[in-house]
């Protein structure tokens, strides 16, 4: 069955001319990311009308325009709950779309939030404390070090090598430079020291399934050894993403992944951080609702392409899981 499938996103060239910085642009896509988005799901007989941001969608919607379903990765702009803005217009349109709702997408975007969660769902995540003005950091009780960063970003903002802290006068001096810098609370969490690992999820729910896992490796001429946002966006030259074998360690992460993807009630595909405590445990970091579908860099497309599912079949997963959600088939 054709479907004419509505495409949302946010380019960081519709928003290069507004004087955001390369830093508050970075969660934006590429026109090669639209571009192989298009024809994927163009590739499965599917028409495709490309729309824009959010505000294009609304002038869309208020005109008639509907469309069987909207394909959406749009970040938003502004505010805490930017990421849950378009599922939030397209459900009181009631139209469908794809990866999760507006308070997963929502509740996600907050670490403190989603860890708050995942910790109560019983997923093994770092000690934390949130920081909301510098007198708060007299009441945290966490040993060092520690680790600081903004509260509701992505893309590494806020990460520039300086975020582990080893003291009381470093924990004051970062947490008070972060939370002036970005005008929102600061999230102060145990630090891992161990390896890192990003799990790609596909489904919703009991049918939720685990596709792969990748190590980020960080190459020794890196500017730091945290995955800092200079790190992520000159991946290619700073990152080795590798398999990990399949032994009890990828088991364990690939759990605390599962398990944490499915008590935030995630959608359709996602991507799950995970970091290896003092003791060699995993740890959740964060969770990604809205996971980078940039074929070649992003990191769900290299999981898939490591795991053998091609970039075509990826997007078709991800358009099917939506349609059988809408149609009552499994999860909301």
């Amino acid at each position: 069955m054709s479907l004419n499938v509505g495409l949302v996103y946010d380019l960081r060239s519709d928003y290069a001319s507004t004087g955001l910085s390369e830093e508050e642009l970075a969660e934006f896509d590429s026109e090669s990311t639209i571009d192989a988005l298009d024809g994927a799901v163009a590739s499965l007989g599917h028409r495709v009308t490309r729309i824009g941001h959010a505000k294009e969608l609304c002038r869309r919607l208020s005109s008639g325009q509907r469309w069987d379903l909207v394909f959406s990765i749009a970040e938003g702009l502004g505010g805490r709950s930017r990421e849950a803005q378009v599922p939030a217009i397209l459900e009181l349109y009631g139209v469908p779309y794809t990866f999760s709702d507006p308070l997963t997408c929502a509740v996600t975007l907050d670490k403190s939030l989603t860890k708050t969660i995942v910790r109560a769902a019983g997923v093994p995540t770092a000690e934390f404390a949130l920081v909301r003005a510098p007198a708060d950091l007299s009441a945290i009780r966490i040993p060092f070090p520690l680790f600081c960063k903004p509260v509701a970003e992505g893309t590494g903002k806020g990460i520039d090598g300086n975020n582990r802290v080893n003291s009381p006068e470093e924990l004051t001096a970062v947490a008070t430079r972060l939370i002036e810098r970005f005008f929102q609370p600061v999230l102060v969490e145990s630090y891992l020291p161990g390896r890192e690992f990003t799990t790609g999820i596909l489904g919703t729910g009991d049918s939720a399934r685990v596709l792969g896992t990748l190590e980020v490796a960080i190459k020794a001429n890196a500017p730091g050894r945290d995955y800092s946002f200079e790190i992520k966006e000159r991946c290619e030259e700073f990152v080795d993403y590798l398999p990990m074998a399949r032994d009890t360690l990828r088991e364990e992460v690939e759990a605390v992944s599962l398990s944490a993807y499915r008590a935030l009630d995630c959608r359709d595909a996602g991507r799950v951080d995970v970091r290896l405590d003092r003791e060699g445990r995993p740890a959740f970091i964060e969770v990604n609702p809205l996971p980078g579908l940039h074929p070649f860099h992003s990191d769900l497309p290299m999981i898939a392409t490591a795991e053998g599912m091609a970039y075509g079949e990826l997007i078709g997963t991800v358009v099917r899981s939506a349609l059988e959600r809408n149609n009552g088939n499994h999860g909301r």
